[in-house]
């Protein structure tokens, strides 16, 4: 026949339309609301589809399957404690010229070892090492810098 043993072997890929594409989108996006079109693209290839990353973008976005974005700043402050609340004695207050008042804010902030500061030390010397590096010759002798750098 003249034709590779491989042709017999390899599946010839049918391009899949926008439709079924469209409602696998859907159904990650469903799944997964935060998903953006690039893990999208990676859950289709996960699920066998093979399809360019704009056209993901394109179908994402015409269809408005749009991710939502995730809230990067969580609000910590209980403003519906037990603990007693102080009145604002400077509320009512108006300033006729410089330091009429100060004010002064106390906040326990709980400080951790700094990593940078404790964790690493340099070995003994390092200050002084020389910071051109060193090799063997291969000869016999002291170890030289400028030496070995050679061809």
């Amino acid at each position: 026949m003249g034709l590779p043993r491989s042709t017999y072997y390899d599946v010839p890929r049918v391009p899949a339309d926008d439709t079924e594409i469209v409602s696998r989108i859907q159904v990650v996006c469903d799944e997964f609301e935060t998903y953006g079109y690039r893990r999208v693209g990676a859950a289709l290839r996960h699920q066998g589809i093979v399809v360019n990353g704009k056209k993901v973008r394109r179908l994402m976005r015409e269809h408005d399957l749009q991710p939502r974005r995730r809230r990067r700043f969580v609000a910590t402050t209980d403003s519906m404690h037990t603990l007693p609340v102080f009145p604002n004695l400077a509320r009512g207050m108006a300033s006729d010229g410089p330091n009429p008042l100060w004010v002064a804010d106390i906040t326990y902030v709980a400080v951790v070892r700094f990593r940078y500061r404790y964790g690493f030390r340099r070995p003994r010397g390092a200050r002084f090492a020389s910071s051109t590096p060193r090799r063997r010759t291969g000869r016999s002798g002291p170890t030289t810098a400028a030496a070995s750098l050679g061809p």
